[in-house]
């Protein structure tokens, strides 16, 4: 079956933002660096999805007016066999996504990027909704802290458990960086 592996949102963006961890990002990094690493050396198509909403200004992180819609610093370079922006969680929602996998016969996808349980978890649920398979590379995603509606604190160890809980056997596989180059080439 012919796999692609999604980057996701991996952009400057992030960095711009008050709940920025450097290391949880730089952990981060070296995963998906290993998996773009991996996917290259193996002839697997990776393409890249910028993230971009308004408004459309130098004060917004994610206009393409503030200069950070690019490449995160410390991301691995890699020659996209396709670029895309969306305006959504799903990158499968009015991006192009979806019609240059099926015109490119790819039958499984890895998706990997930034934010675990928004945009990598979103578009996970909509391309098995929409028939892909999916390989879930949980320490190739990146997400944050967070408040809880209560106030509570919510770590981003037990946000990614929980997505990991929620997606295995039902929308993805989820797995490790190696398990899914090996998946990739099998």
């Amino acid at each position: 079956m012919k796999t692609c592996l999604i980057v996701i949102d991996a952009q400057e963006s992030f960095r711009q933002r008050a709940y920025w961890n450097e290391a949880l990002g730089s952990a981060y990094l070296a995963q998906q660096n290993a998996l773009i690493a991996g996917c290259a050396a193996s002839g697997v198509p990776i393409v890249r999805v910028f993230h971009t909403d308004e408004p459309s200004d130098a004060s917004n992180p994610f206009a393409r007016e503030s200069g950070h819609v690019r490449p995160i610093g410390g991301l691995a370079d890699f020659a996209a066999a396709a670029t895309f922006t969306k305006h959504r969680h799903s990158a499968l929602v009015n991006s192009g996504l979806d019609v240059w996998l099926t015109q490119n016969g790819i039958g499984r996808l890895i998706v990997s990027g930034i934010r675990t349980e928004q945009c990598c978890e979103t578009t996970t649920r909509h391309a098995s909704d929409l028939g892909w398979e999916v390989d879930y590379v949980l320490d190739a995603t990146l997400t944050f802290d967070m408040l809880q509606p209560d106030g509570k604190p919510l770590s981003a160890a037990d946000i990614k458990a929980r997505t990991a809980t929620v997606l295995q056997g039902r929308f993805a596989t989820v797995c490790t960086v190696a398990q899914a180059l090996e998946r990739a080439v099998a």
